[in-house]
């Protein structure tokens, strides 16, 4: 894979403006007013695994409308005190898999609590069903276009919610020091985190590679790989419906997030990645106007700084979590 959309001189200059309707603000208050409404009710249940350094709970928590959400929750032992945490989210048609995938955080010495993504797990296996609040018609077989007509019905409300209450989840167990929060994540997960971060105020930081959801418009018209191609190939069907599709989106594009964020944020950007075009992250970055950090992977596709960017992650959180 090549360069298919802009040079890292070209990138470092890229500007766009929002797209952002006048009630943003107003719908995610209504929104986490109405999630929070419901008790949390978290559940940290044992795992057996074969772990032996890190203690494993099988998380259950109330998410958007109370629906029942899985979780994992690793937290390494033998350490005094309240420990930080890294809550982290995962991409698009994952779920939460097995906690042995989950192990490097703990082992630099913070906890990690990591969502399972609603009704997704085609990839990574999930335990956590989606709940549509209605029949809607007209939508291909994808996230992106569950509930295109009303953002009040559209998949990423439910889980963008749901993330948030991940975070509150993290924080309800009393292992976590709850002012030492950050969350992470790539592709699907960097969306989440940009938009979660953008939501909470008091997290210690955020990290997101290779952010998905992020200027849908744009990514609609520059690259044509799957999931952004979804829209597309919704709206060529659907050419009345360009103008809503958008409206709604908009609601859900980390860009508009990230320019609420207060957390120091690390951005990582592959500029080989035809997936999340580097353009559509970079207008993330762009806006986001806390202390920040971009690093570019020159050479990287989607999967960006692939073992790199563990440790990218684990270096500035350390930082951020120690203070």
């Amino acid at each position: 894979m090549a360069i298919i959309d802009l040079t890292e001189e070209q990138l470092l200059d890229y500007r766009c403006e929002r797209e952002e309707p006048a009630d943003f603000d107003a719908f995610w208050q209504e929104t986490l007013t109405e999630a929070r409404s419901h008790d949390l009710d978290p559940v940290f249940a044992p795992a057996v695994t074969a772990l032996r350094t890190v203690e494993v709970l099988d998380v259950t928590f109330s998410g958007w409308a109370g629906d029942r959400i899985k979780a994992w929750l690793l937290i390494p032992r033998g350490l005094a005190g309240p420990v930080p945490c890294v809550v982290e989210f995962i991409g698009y048609g994952c779920g939460r898999a097995t906690p042995y995938q989950w192990t490097a955080t703990p082992a630099a010495g913070f906890a990690t609590l990591i969502l399972d993504n609603r009704g997704q797990g085609g990839w990574l296996p999930a335990d956590t069903p989606d709940r549509e609040p209605e029949p809607v018609l007209g939508v291909t077989n994808s996230f992106l276009t569950r509930g295109l007509g009303d953002p009040r019905r559209h998949y990423y409300r439910r889980l963008m919610t749901d993330a948030v209450r991940a975070v509150e989840t993290a924080r309800a167990h009393p292992a976590i020091d709850d002012a030492r929060v950050a969350v992470a994540g790539g592709s699907q997960g960097g969306g989440l985190a940009l938009t979660v971060a953008g939501l909470l105020p008091d997290l210690s930081a955020a990290v997101v590679h290779a952010p998905f959801l992020c200027h849908y418009r744009r990514a609609t018209q520059v690259t044509d790989s799957y999931p952004y191609f979804e829209i597309t190939r919704y709206l060529r069907t659907n050419p009345d419906r360009v103008a809503q599709t958008f409206r709604t989106l908009s609601y859900f594009d980390a860009v508009n997030h990230a320019a609420r964020i207060t957390a120091p944020t690390l951005v990582t950007v592959p500029l080989m990645d035809d997936v999340c075009p580097p353009s559509t992250v970079m207008a993330a970055y762009q806006h986001c106007p806390a202390e920040k950090q971009l690093r570019v992977w020159p050479y990287g596709d989607h999967g960006g700084g692939e073992t790199h960017a563990t440790g990218a992650t684990l270096e500035f959180v350390a930082k951020r979590l120690a203070e």
